[in-house]
C-alpha cells in the first residue's frame, strides 16, 4: 500500500516539474520502488514509513533524516549509508548490513536486528530502547570487535 502511494507521488509531482521535495531526490524515489536498487541516491527526509525494501541496495545512499518507521529491510545492503538522523523505529533489519553506514543519531527503539552486519558503522547517540538485538554488534558501549561470538 505505501509502495502505491510512494509511486502515485512521484507521478503527481513529476507533472508539476518538481525535481526535489523535502532533500529527496524524485527520480532516485522512483528508481528504489521500480527496481529496489538505489546505490548511491539522494533519498535525505524521504519518507519511507511502511515500506518493503527487502533485499533493497542502498550502499552509499543519503538517507539522513528519513522516515523509515515499521520499513520491512530484510536483507538489504546499507553499507556506507548515511542513515543520521534516520528513524529505523520499529524497522525490520533481519540479515541487513550497515557497515561503514553513518547511524549517528538515527533512531532505533523498537527495531529489530537479528544478524545485522554493523562492523566500522558510526553509533553514536543512537536510540535502542526496546529493539531486539540478536548477533549483532550493538549494544551500551558500543560494538566489542574482539569477541568472535555472541
Amino acid at each position: 500500500m505505501k509502495n502505491l502511494f510512494i509511486t502515485a507521488s512521484i507521478i503527481t509531482l513529476s507533472f508539476t516539474g518538481i525535481n526535489q521535495v523535502m532533500g529527496q531526490n524524485l527520480d532516485h524515489l522512483k528508481q528504489l520502488v521500480e527496481t529496489n536498487q538505489c546505490m548511491g541516491c539522494d533519498l535525505n527526509g524521504a519518507d519511507l514509513e511502511e515500506t518493503h525494501l527487502i533485499g533493497a541496495d542502498l550502499r552509499n545512499a543519503d538517507l539522513r533524516n528519513a522516515n523509515l518507521k515499521n520499513a520491512n529491510l530484510e536483507g538489504a545492503d546499507l553499507d556506507g549509508a548515511d542513515l543520521r538522523g534516520a528513524n529505523l523505529e520499529n524497522a525490520f533489519l533481519t540479515n541487513a548490513t550497515m557497515n561503514y553506514a553513518n547511524l549517528n543519531g538515527a533512531n532505533l527503539s523498537y527495531a529489530v536486528l537479528f544478524d545485522t552486519h554493523v562492523d566500522h558503522a558510526l553509533m553514536d547517540d543512537i536510540d535502542i530502547r526496546e529493539a531486539t538485538i540478536y548477533h549483532t554488534k550493538i549494544g551500551i558501549g558500543g560494538p566489542y570487535p574482539e569477541l568472535e561470538d555472541y
